[in-house]
């Protein structure tokens, strides 16, 4: 795979100039040159074993044309972006936001030059994270969003990241940057779809800086093929007295790493970061989460929920950092799953790290089984098996569900929960 992801940068002008974006991509390529793809012999990735990628005779993207009926979710089909193979599609995309400015992070590159240098790649660890870096030096296209000071989207947002694999197995890059300035509210939904049958692989990054009493929703719905992997990097920047919320969804794919990473940039702030993961099959989620508190007078709330069932597998790795000074300090993660089949696995790990005396942190993880006196309650009310079965499975689940504030959204969540159920 890096033989074939490094052929990219012969095929793009993505090194010219002197500028800070193309200082970025020179040196995340020197970085990428020299770190290797993660086996399950490094710690971060000890449960998520990526050989079965490396034999896929990936080709690089071409020109795709595709349908929309085949990506669409109903009710987010109103305003949107499309992007197909790494690159934005101007032809498929619909959007009228009011306030903010959506274009394609190429197209903004060139008109928003100082406002793109000021926030790219400037959090990312490149310098660790190969596919980061990857992304970094290569990825070419992607969204760009920018929501000026003060003003209020009320629409929510949908970018459709698709990759067309109908013709070969294909890999793909999208960056995508997000710029929520000072007191300014906007939401965006991002769902990574394949069309065709082929391996399919998408390396997504997204780059947020949310603004002093900014708020910022983002959310992730990962409802792809079986042959279908990612990995999907959020990075997230939040200034003093704002809110972030991430929320991901994780149903179907082959293998997927998140990785949410939120740095609680100044004071007031909460950052929360909400997930399920509803697995079956052979499916593989990998949640890897930071919320790194540098200052004092923060909170962070995590709550990730797990249900796996058939072969599948869910891994957790939570970190909480605490530095020096960050006094007053509230951070709580708790990470919940439910194994509901013999062949099925978790992994978590949740972790605290803490450099300040006066704080209030807790982190706990949970592995069970459907409570079997519920189950033998709703039987003797004359519910069938499996009927309880998935009655208690929804229930356990609504604790994420209930926290999109998008109905459209979860609405489809939740149908797509039930239709999985039975």
């Amino acid at each position: 795979m890096k033989d074939q992801i490094l052929q990219i940068a012969e095929k793009e002008n993505l090194f010219q100039g002197n500028n800070a974006l193309s200082t970025a991509k020179n040196t995340a390529l020197a970085t990428s040159k020299s770190l290797d793809i993660p086996t399950t012999k490094d710690e971060e990735w000890k449960f998520t074993n990526l050989s079965s990628l490396l034999k896929n005779n990936y080709t690089l993207p071409t020109k795709s044309s595709i349908s929309l009926n085949e990506v669409f979710v109903e009710g987010l089909k109103s305003n949107y972006v499309v992007i197909v193979n790494g690159e934005f599609s101007t032809e498929l995309s619909s959007f009228a936001t009011k306030h903010i400015v959506v274009k394609s992070l190429k197209q903004a590159i060139t008109e928003n030059s100082d406002l793109v240098a000021k926030y790219y790649s400037q959090y990312l660890n490149n310098e660790k994270e190969v596919f980061s870096a990857y992304n970094t030096a290569f990825a070419n296209d992607g969204i760009f969003i920018h929501v000026p000071k003060g003003k209020i989207e009320e629409a929510e947002l949908t970018v459709y990241i698709v990759n067309d694999s109908s013709q070969a197995d294909t890999f793909s890059l999208t960056r995508n940057l997000i710029v929520a300035e000072a007191g300014s509210i906007a939401k965006v939904v991002t769902i990574p779809v394949t069309i065709g049958a082929n391996k399919s692989f998408q390396n997504i990054v997204n780059e947020i800086y949310v603004g002093t009493e900014a708020n910022l929703e983002f959310n992730i719905l990962q409802n792809d093929s079986s042959s279908a992997s990612q990995v999907n990097t959020t990075q997230v920047s939040i200034q003093n007295s704002s809110v972030f919320t991430g929320n991901t969804i994780s149903l179907k794919g082959d293998i997927i790493r998140n990785n949410m990473n939120l740095v609680l940039d100044g004071e007031h702030i909460e950052g929360n970061m909400n997930a399920l993961y509803l697995l079956d099959d052979k499916t593989h989620v990998d949640n890897h989460t930071i919320a790194d508190h540098k200052y004092p007078n923060c909170v962070s709330n995590e709550l990730y929920k797990g249900i796996v069932d058939g072969s599948s597998r869910g891994v957790f790795n939570g970190k909480i950092y605490v530095r020096a000074g960050a006094q007053k300090t509230n951070a709580f993660q708790q990470n919940n799953n439910v194994v509901l089949s013999d062949n099925a696995t978790i992994n978590t790990k949740p972790q605290l790290e803490i450099w300040a005396d006066d704080v209030s942190c807790s982190h706990g993880a949970t592995i069970g089984q459907l409570d079997p006196e519920a189950l033998f309650f709703l039987r003797s009310r004359g519910i069938n098996p499996q009927r309880a079965k998935a009655m208690l499975t929804q229930a356990f689940a609504n604790e994420v569900t209930e926290k999109l504030t998008i109905e459209a959204l979860k609405n489809h969540v939740l149908e797509l929960i039930e239709n999985r159920l039975g």
